[in-house]
């Protein structure tokens, strides 16, 4: 059999087609749904005024009374060759308005001048240092420090996150409800100074925070953003803290949390400033570290399938699945359409010039964007200089993230590994 006439067979065949309805159905099916769930969100919840100062509360034509005492907040900093970012991100975190939290800052076995670079900052009788000789990875930088922590709340970030002065006073009074574990904060992009970061921008707006927004109208989110989440710690603990052999800590004990029932919320008002990835190579190994442990998590917790009580995950559980098929048949078609095309024969499906299904695929996805943009423009007026950046979103991104997928796929059918799993970071300074 000829290679051309095995793709004649491969074109003509019933999965083909499947491949290719599900392929062009997938991305419009989600914008439309991910579109309106966002502005449900938005409209019931975002439409607040910011919180009193905590050491206040006021009502109209009444003067500022004392309230009841606020509860007690440890910042969580797990950091490991941080010398380029943590002065200035520590800085900022002991700028949080708020009368009443501590910083912890876990050195995981820093080689560089992280503790150099904290030195000035070390008469702050609210800062506090744990020193790890071994670099034992962030979940277990995070478990030794849970027994130190005097505060019931917890806020973890990352060494690079620089939080936004009012974060706490957004992110503390969901926990007056017992039932909440998580509130999961909105990182922003601070060094938008090359195209990939600007792009990076955008998607933080119209892929991330929209998707959160939407989750939270199911009921249920994927993950809580490493960069930025606060939790109970009386709840981190009932579920067996971080877990260090997950190359993504953050979506594992989400998911652990919601399986025992927690509350996990989204609290898009919680400002988060961070740097990204800006090469292309650093880009790529962080998301292929997500698609790692997003697989790994799906594998670990398939039980909620079959498990009444963990109905709510499902349909987390099932958009997140069926957005791993949808990356293995954009790679797989892909590359059966460069090779047809290769060899002179016009793929069934495909076309240089757009069709209706992709001008509806692209006018949807740049829909999607726009209307993320949209919405985070209150909380980073920034981001909307940026919009035009997302016509090369679908170009760019989901050819990279539906790669990163798919090398990543062979997790969903492995066991977590044994040993912790250890972490690098590349940091080179932020914009100013």
């Amino acid at each position: 059999m000829t290679l051309e006439t095995l793709l004649l067979a491969v074109q003509s065949s019933p999965a083909y087609w499947v491949v290719l309805v599900f392929f062009a159905a997938y991305p419009i099916v989600t914008s439309i749904m991910w579109i309106i769930t966002a502005l449900l969100f938005r409209w019931r919840w975002e439409n607040a005024t910011p919180p009193p100062p905590p050491d206040v509360l006021t009502s109209p034509g009444s003067a500022a009374t004392l309230r009841p005492p606020v509860p007690f907040v440890t910042v969580l900093v797990p950091a490991h060759d941080e010398e380029a970012v943590i002065a200035r991100s520590v800085t900022a975190m002991l700028a949080l308005d708020y009368p009443a939290f501590e910083v912890i800052v876990v050195d995981d076995g820093s080689s560089d001048g992280t503790l150099a670079a904290l030195a000035p900052l070390m008469g702050d009788t609210r800062l506090r240092l744990v020193r790890k000789s071994v670099n034992e990875g962030k979940a277990m930088a995070m478990n030794d420090a849970l027994p130190l922590a005097r505060g019931e709340i917890l806020l973890a970030l990352d060494a690079d996150a620089e939080p936004d002065v009012q974060l706490l006073n957004w992110v503390v009074p969901h926990f007056d409800s017992p039932r909440v574990a998580a509130v999961t904060g909105n990182p922003r992009v601070l060094n938008t100074t090359t195209f990939l970061a600007r792009l990076q921008s955008v998607e933080f707006s119209s892929i991330i925070s929209l998707l959160r927004r939407a989750q939270r109208i199911w009921g249920r989110i994927v993950t809580v953003s490493g960069v930025v989440a606060a939790l109970r710690k009386s709840a981190v603990v009932d579920v067996g803290g971080f877990s260090p052999n997950m190359p993504t800590e953050d979506i594992e004990l989400t998911w652990k949390l919601q399986k025992r029932h927690y509350d996990v919320r989204y609290e898009p008002r919680a400002i988060c400033w961070m740097t990204v990835p800006q090469s292309y190579r650093g880009h790529f190994h962080q998301r292929l570290r997500w698609a790692r442990g997003l697989a790994q998590v799906l594998h670990k917790h398939r039980d909620v399938l079959t498990t009444w009580n963990c109905r709510r995950l499902w349909p987390v559980f099932v958009e997140s699945a069926l957005s791993i098929l949808w990356s293995l048949c954009f790679v797989f078609l892909t590359t059966l359409w460069i090779v047809s095309y290769a060899v002179g024969l016009p793929p069934v499906g495909a076309s240089p010039i757009p069709n209706l299904w992709g001008m509806s695929i692209a006018t949807l996805c740049l829909a999607q964007l726009t209307t993320g943009v949209l919405i985070d423009r209150r909380y980073d007026p920034q981001v909307l200089r940026y919009l035009p950046y997302a016509v090369w979103y679908p170009i760019v991104y989901w050819a990279l993230l539906a790669l990163t997928t798919v090398i990543a796929m062979p997790y969903l059918f492995r066991r977590p590994r044994a040993q912790a799993v250890r972490w690098q970071t590349a940091r080179t300074g932020k914009a100013a």
